[in-house]
């Protein structure tokens, strides 16, 4: 287990024997496959010290050696910090989880944009004394809800996007379809790509990125018509589950720009829980979402189940 804590604008991490002869620049490319650019400008800037010595990115660490980062200098946000109330899943010096209402982009689009919960996140972290750039690790659509992943620094940010890359980053999600799938589990591998025709509507095309989403039913929805099932991606194409589940012939209930029935206000699409390791000290971090908004849609479903 790897020992880690902050002070100040560094973090300390105590090596652990699993190190134990590895260099700091075997750390930096190989175990947290940090970007060369990024690695050799911390190098250049000096910002890696070892026992309060600047570090020598060529000499074997040894268990229970200081290795320090600068990793909490301050700098610009990046978006407009911008108060709206936002639910925190979990957070700590690197890592933020938030519970993304419907109604809300993830990011801005442009600019001035502050309606975001990238905005929202930089407010939260502006509140704490925290002014540093957040960087969102994946994205949900507007109109669906759940965890949603920040990254709070730049090194924590690229490694997690290769976690993200590598699969190591999980996500479950909720959704209520029309109809029930004569398959109680399967996966649907069909390539995504732009639809010619709509301006924001997505499409399974022979052309597109390739994408994976592993399906499970767990079960039928009170009195209507609609089943409720559990997602998990391989990939995070735009739409991909909406897409995916109305290609099988159950489209999610309220998603009307994929066929969905207008039943809901908005599509039955939920992402209840995040799984990630730590950036650095590899443990589990998994995140429950609490359901939100128009709470009817999964009534009686306790989303720590699953």
């Amino acid at each position: 287990m790897v020992k880690i804590q902050r002070f100040g604008e560094w973090c300390e991490i105590t090596v652990p024997s699993g190190w134990e002869g590895y260099t700091v620049d075997y750390i930096f490319r190989t175990i947290w496959s940090a970007p060369k650019k990024q690695t050799h400008h911390i190098r250049m800037q000096k910002q890696v010290l070892v026992n309060d010595e600047p570090a020598n990115w060529a000499l074997p660490l040894h268990e229970g050696d200081k290795l320090k980062l600068q990793l909490f200098q301050e700098e610009e946000f990046g978006v407009i910090p911008t108060y709206h109330e936002i639910e925190v899943l979990f957070e700590d010096d690197h890592l933020l989880v938030l519970n993304k209402p419907s109604g809300m982009d993830t990011h801005p689009n442009f600019p001035d944009q502050n309606n975001t919960l990238a905005n929202a996140a930089a407010f939260h972290l502006q509140m704490q004394g925290e002014y540093r750039s957040i960087k969102h690790v994946h994205r949900l659509d507007r109109d669906t809800t759940g965890a949603v992943l920040f990254a709070k620094h730049p090194l924590a940010g690229a490694i997690m996007d290769k976690k993200l890359e590598e699969r190591a980053i999980k996500r479950t999600y909720l959704a209520l379809v029309h109809g029930k799938p004569l398959q109680k589990k399967g996966t649907i591998r069909e390539p995504i790509g732009r639809d010619r025709h709509h301006p924001t509507r997505r499409r399974i095309s022979p052309k597109g990125q390739p994408a994976v989403t592993h399906f499970e039913l767990i079960e039928p929805h009170g009195n209507q018509d609609l089943t409720l099932i559990k997602c998990r991606l391989d990939t995070g194409r735009t739409h991909q589950i909406r897409i995916h589940l109305s290609h099988l012939g159950h489209p999610l209930a309220g998603d009307v720009l994929y066929g969905g029935k207008p039943v809901f206000p908005r599509q039955a699409l939920h992402a209840v829980k995040l799984e990630t390791p730590h950036p650095f000290t590899g443990e589990p971090v998994t995140s429950h979402a609490p359901f939100l908004d128009i709470p009817e849609i999964f009534k009686g479903i306790d989303p720590y189940l699953f």
